[in-house]
C-alpha cells in the first residue's frame, strides 16, 4: 500500500518536472523569438530612417525579457541545490533590473517623442496664425 502511493507521488513529481520543464522551454523559446524579430524589425527601420526605433527596440527587449524571466521562475520548481537557487536568484535579480531600466528608458523616449510632437504642434499652430495674419493683411 504505502510503496503504491510512493510510487504514485513519484510518478507525480517526474510528470510535474517534465511539465514545467516543456513550459520553461516554451518561455525561452518565445522570448527569443521576440529579441530576435525585435532586432530584424529595428535595423529594418533604422536602415529606413524611420523615427523612434530606439522606442521600438525598448519595446520589444523588454517584452522578450519578461518571457525570459517567466522562465527563470519556472526553473525555481525544479531546483535541487541551494547553490542552484543562489545562481538562479542571482539571474532573476539581474533580469529584472535590466527590466527595471529597459522601463525607465521606454518612459524617457516616450516623454521625448510627447514633447516633440507638441513643438510640432506649436510651430504648425503658429504657421496658420502668421499665414491667417498676412491673409488678413492682403485684404486690408
Amino acid at each position: 500500500m504505502i510503496e503504491s502511493i510512493l510510487d504514485a507521488l513519484s510518478y507525480a513529481v517526474n510528470v510535474e518536472y517534465i511539465v514545467v520543464r516543456v513550459a520553461m522551454l516554451i518561455c525561452d523559446t518565445i522570448g527569443i523569438i521576440i529579441l530576435m524579430a525585435t532586432v530584424f524589425k529595428s535595423a529594418y527601420h533604422y536602415f529606413h530612417k524611420e523615427k523612434h526605433v530606439k522606442l521600438m527596440l525598448a519595446q520589444g527587449i523588454a517584452l522578450a525579457l519578461e518571457f525570459k524571466l517567466a522562465a527563470e521562475v519556472l526553473r525555481t520548481i525544479t531546483v535541487r541545490e541551494v547553490s542552484e537557487l543562489i545562481v538562479l536568484g542571482s539571474i532573476i535579480l539581474l533580469r529584472g533590473a535590466i527590466t527595471v531600466l529597459i522601463h525607465w528608458e521606454i518612459k524617457t523616449e516616450k516623454a521625448e517623442i510627447a514633447l516633440e510632437v507638441q513643438e510640432e504642434a506649436q510651430a504648425a499652430m503658429q504657421a496658420i496664425k502668421e499665414g491667417a495674419v498676412n491673409e488678413h493683411e492682403h485684404k486690408l
